[in-house]
């Protein structure tokens, strides 16, 4: 069920930070309460191969999007303390150092499995042992969700776990996302920053359509 246009759900979730630090982040509360946008992005697992460039790839682009009053959060279903261990774990070796923002550890799986992004095909339930076998990785894909600052979600996105993202299309996406806040404008195909946008009524289209 697509969650574009709704509240983020209101669910604390332990999370790390490179300092050590075990804390809890409630996505809908950081945004309304520092009246920032949020960037959750969703990867399989640490210690793996396309993982560590993705979140090497938002710490190189941290400052643009805190220049954009927009807050990066990792994620995914580890514990917080493999978060630490790879996030001491040097680059050259695989691993996050040097990466500053706080990387969520929902190891119960209560938040991905509200927004339904794990990798599970089936699960049976056997009554006579009550055993519970599930079938896949029961990871989540490379989700991506991007909140504005009354805690809404005005883009998400999934991957495929080989796939890995391009950052540079979520500054393009906050950009726009924030001239139609500001102007009233919407964004056309492939707008960027500086480009001309449209006036959401007949005249403004046929203006614009004139000049492109």
């Amino acid at each position: 069920m697509a969650l574009v246009g709704k509240k983020f759900p209101n669910l604390s979730v332990d999370a790390m930070n490179e300092m050590g630090d075990t804390f809890k982040i409630n996505i809908l509360e950081e945004a309304q309460k520092n009246k920032k946008k949020v960037l959750l992005f969703w990867y399989p697992k640490d210690f793996t191969f396309v993982c560590p460039t993705e979140l090497h790839a938002f710490q190189n682009a941290l400052e643009e999007f805190e220049k954009r009053n927009v807050m990066v959060i990792g994620a995914s279903c580890d514990t917080p303390e493999v978060h630490f261990a790879w996030l001491n774990t040097p680059k050259d070796n695989g691993g996050i150092e040097g990466v500053t923002y706080p990387i969520l550890a929902d190891s119960n799986r209560n938040l991905s499995s509200r927004l339904d992004i794990l990798d599970i095909m089936n699960e049976s339930y056997d009554e006579e042992t009550g055993a519970l076998t599930v079938e896949g990785d029961n990871v989540t894909y490379r989700a991506t969700y991007l909140i504005d600052e009354e805690g809404t979600i005005f883009h998400e996105g999934v991957n495929h776990m080989p796939l890995g993202r391009n950052v540079n299309e979520f500054l393009r996406l906050v950009d726009a996302y924030t001239h139609v806040q500001e102007k009233g404008e919407v964004c056309p195909a492939n707008w960027e920053e500086g480009k001309e946008a449209m006036n959401a009524d007949r005249d403004g289209v046929a203006s614009y359509l004139s000049l492109n």
